[in-house]
């Protein structure tokens, strides 16, 4: 029973909820792989809403309707299996306020070595974040997302059943946000996708249906070796309580070879 308890609120110290539909700066689902030992990789977020809701999500909020969200994502790779990250700038561009800076976030990700070779591979990443009062209406949160998936050959199969933590309740308060991709490699440098990002709600108490978010993008990615991977999607709301129309746009590169830093 004990252990139970401890298990439980270790989550719930590292996980977020969220009783309403925050903004995001990262439209992404995450496969596992990590930069190479001793490899700086740059990735660049980029998403515009121009079908979004006008009223914030909670007073004081950004409207995310017509408004860009952004961050570029440093990270490095300190092992096969352990990359560390750091989320900075945090930015956006909308129309009621012009340009914001939203905070920072600092990423840990621990993966199976070498997961873009497996058939099945999972992973697990932790966030914590520093957030500005218009980005979210709690100063500190965090996220905990786990990562499995499948490379079926041509077929990707991933999975990312993240929850949510504002340090406000104990683990039936934790938000349920789960990412999803099905992919579909077309070559090794290219792929088109369906992912779906939800956000369910409250442990404790899952919102109605209705009030559920729930996005489908349809995606395509390509990689170069001269001018990084790239990654763009169209997502559109499927119930009233999601954005809907939303753009994304993703490019990645490696900084420097290994045992070049």
């Amino acid at each position: 029973m004990k252990t139970h308890l401890l298990l439980a609120t270790a989550v719930a110290m590292i996980a977020m909820p969220a009783l309403t539909f925050a903004q995001t700066d990262e439209i992404q689902v995450y496969d596992g792989a990590i930069a190479d030992p001793g490899v700086f990789n740059l990735t660049w977020h980029n998403n515009f809403t121009p079908r979004g809701p006008k009223t914030p999500a909670f007073p004081g909020g950004l409207v995310n309707n017509k408004n860009l969200n952004g961050v570029t994502e440093w990270a490095y790779g300190v092992t096969d299996w352990f990359e560390a990250g750091l989320y900075l700038p945090l930015y956006s561009i909308s129309a009621d306020r012009g340009p914001t800076i939203n905070g920072g976030k600092i990423r840990l990700l621990f993966a199976v070595p070498h997961a873009d070779d497996r058939k099945f591979f999972y992973a697990a990443n932790f966030e914590f974040s520093y957030n500005s009062r218009h980005w979210d209406e709690r100063r500190y949160t965090s996220e905990i997302r786990p990562i499995i998936g499948w490379h079926l050959h041509p077929v990707d199969i991933i999975v990312n059943p993240i929850l949510d933590n504002s340090f406000t309740g104990g683990f039936k308060s934790l938000d349920f946000a789960p990412a999803t991709r099905v992919a579909y490699n077309l070559n090794p440098k290219t792929a088109v996708a369906v992912e779906e990002y939800a956000d369910f709600g409250p442990l404790r108490n899952f919102y109605s249906a209705s009030e559920q978010f729930h996005q489908i993008y349809g995606v395509f990615d390509h990689g170069t070796a001269r001018f990084g991977d790239f990654e763009a999607g169209v997502g559109i709301g499927v119930t009233g309580a999601s954005d809907r129309l939303t753009l994304k746009l993703l490019w990645s590169k490696d900084l420097n070879s290994p045992g070049k830093h």
